[in-house]
């Protein structure tokens, strides 16, 4: 009797101990997970026209387990230096200021050191992924070396699926608290990698207070 007492004994310990390692593990895969989704490159583009080639600035920051550890911004001299009156209204940047900046070529071997392996993040993900698989192409470089995802995060679709009518970055972070100068390329970098860190912040008393509801709109 007593035998077989002290083996369902050590069956249980044995269970508990199996148990453990499976949380254990579980626990390390969940660790492991959030800290890649804290480390990321956020990035912007400012064109000196309405062709996605005509890059006139770019800002870079660089997240590492959820803290900012390095930031890049340049002038780009676009194409024969053109711009319209239109985008130097918007972002201030005008021909003299670029005529002796570099070249998107010239400048790309920065930008693949910031960017190469990375997980992308940018506001408008769509318009900068195109605006830097459009320049690539137009100097002839391929896109597939900086081995990016096919869609990267875009925290203007995060904060709409969370709840926000409206996800201009201006709106989203004079609601989440975060410094911006809008259309400086690195200070919109900047914000969208805040936007990022803070999306889990998002509560339906934010929302509540910002935006109206359909109910509170029809009263």
């Amino acid at each position: 009797m007593k035998g077989r007492l002290l083996l369902r004994k050590r069956r249980e310990e044995f269970c508990q101990e199996k148990k453990k390692k499976r949380i254990g593990i579980f626990v390390n895969i969940t660790i492991n997970n959030n800290i890649k989704r804290m480390t990321f490159t956020a990035i912007d583009f400012e064109l000196a026209t309405a062709a996605y080639t005509s890059v006139c600035a770019v800002g870079i920051v660089k997240v590492e387990k959820g803290k900012i550890v390095d930031q890049f911004h340049s002038l780009v001299q676009p194409p024969k230096n053109q711009y319209m009156w239109q985008t130097t209204r918007v972002h201030g940047i005008k021909p003299k200021d670029t005529l002796a900046a570099p070249t998107f070529l010239e400048l790309f071997p920065t930008i693949e050191n910031y960017l190469k392996g990375s997980r992308m993040v940018a506001h408008n993900e769509k318009f900068d992924r195109e605006v830097l698989i459009k320049t690539m192409r137009l100097y002839e470089l391929d896109y597939k070396i900086l081995q990016l995802s096919p869609i990267w995060e875009c925290t203007s679709e995060i904060y709409r699926k969370k709840g926000f009518k409206r996800t201009k970055l201006s709106i989203c972070c004079q609601i989440m608290g975060i410094d911006l100068h809008h259309h400086d390329p690195l200070s919109d970098a900047m914000a969208s990698a805040q936007l990022y860190l803070k999306r889990d912040e998002i509560t339906n008393a934010l929302i509540e207070k910002h935006f109206q509801t359909e109910e509170q709109t029809k009263a």
